[in-house]
């Protein structure tokens, strides 16, 4: 079975961590074949629905049966709910942090878990997730999202500004650049339309790119900065859960810090991202906005 006009009735839901929106799929038996193309049609904000991303809930070992996953990820086991993650162009991607919000909210809005703690499996391995508070709209979600590791150091240029960062890896590619004496209007102020190059022998499957205010200590104590971030894949967003965690591990780098807690505010919203010597998480809001169903004929 296929995402398609053939399809009758194919239910959705739409939802946002931060304003970074998706289109959730319940598929608990993985029987929807998502192929590149109807995934963007449905993402696009013309022709479909429209979001930065689809996520698909499907029970692992559903998806390992159907060939979609070749095994079990680590740590993940069959009977874990998997975020199928895609993205607004069709492709495959690893982790998605605001997509993790979302998925863990509709899982427990929509009585597919009963608790409160419990692992989304994904392809950057299990994601244990804690929900503080929901309904059926909003929600209070913490994500582990494993080990950030620095990986040396590139440039992207945008426009005609070339800006040095370093290579993170979230379980996905990222290069975080905190410029030194970047203001908040300054950050406003790039052009991303003017194009974002990153060097491809670095990057051979891109990378996402975030630019980040130096982290200034607020009113009580608390380290916090502003971010944008360009996602391969997309474009601009207006927030990216796993580039919060690479801009965070970067902006500590250049404290001197290995571990700490910083506050971001970017477009969509504000998160809190810890960095620990063994992983991070990321806490934050989710919001489920609207629910629907695919008329026959939609992608014609």
């Amino acid at each position: 079975m296929r995402v398609s006009s053939h399809q009758t009735g194919l239910r959705f839901v739409k939802g946002h961590g931060t304003q970074n929106d998706f289109v959730v799929l319940a598929d608990p038996a993985a029987e929807l074949s998502l192929d590149a193309e109807m995934v963007a049609a449905l993402c696009d904000r013309q022709r479909g629905i429209g979001a930065d991303g689809l996520l698909r809930v499907a029970r692992t070992g559903a998806l390992v049966e159907r060939g979609v996953l070749d095994a079990l990820p680590d740590g993940v086991a069959a009977d874990d709910w998997f975020m199928d993650y895609r993205n607004g162009d069709g492709s495959i991607a690893e982790m998605c942090g605001n997509g993790v919000r979302v998925f863990a909210h509709f899982v427990r809005a929509t009585g597919l878990t009963d608790t409160d703690t419990f692992t989304v499996g994904s392809r950057a391995g299990a994601r244990p997730v804690t929900i503080h508070s929901f309904d059926d709209v909003h929600a209070e979600v913490t994500v582990e999202m494993g080990v950030a590791r620095l990986d040396g150091t590139s440039v992207v240029r945008i426009g005609d500004d070339i800006y040095p960062g370093v290579k993170v890896d979230v379980g996905n590619p990222h290069l975080a650049c905190v410029v030194a004496d970047l203001t908040a209007d300054g950050l406003a102020a790039v052009d991303f339309t003017a194009g974002v190059v990153i060097e491809a022998d670095d990057f051979p499957n891109r990378a996402n790119v975030e630019l980040l205010t130096p982290p200034v200590e607020d009113v009580d104590g608390r380290l916090y900065a502003r971010m944008r971030v360009f996602e391969r894949g997309v474009g601009e967003t207006r927030s990216c859960g796993t580039g919060l965690v690479a801009a965070t591990r970067a902006a500590l780098d250049a404290r001197g810090q290995d571990t700490g807690e910083l506050r971001i505010g970017i477009p969509g919203g504000e998160v809190t991202v810890t960095i620990r010597t063994d992983g991070s998480t990321l806490r934050g809001p989710s919001m489920l906005v609207a629910d629907g169903v695919l008329r026959p004929g939609w992608d014609r």
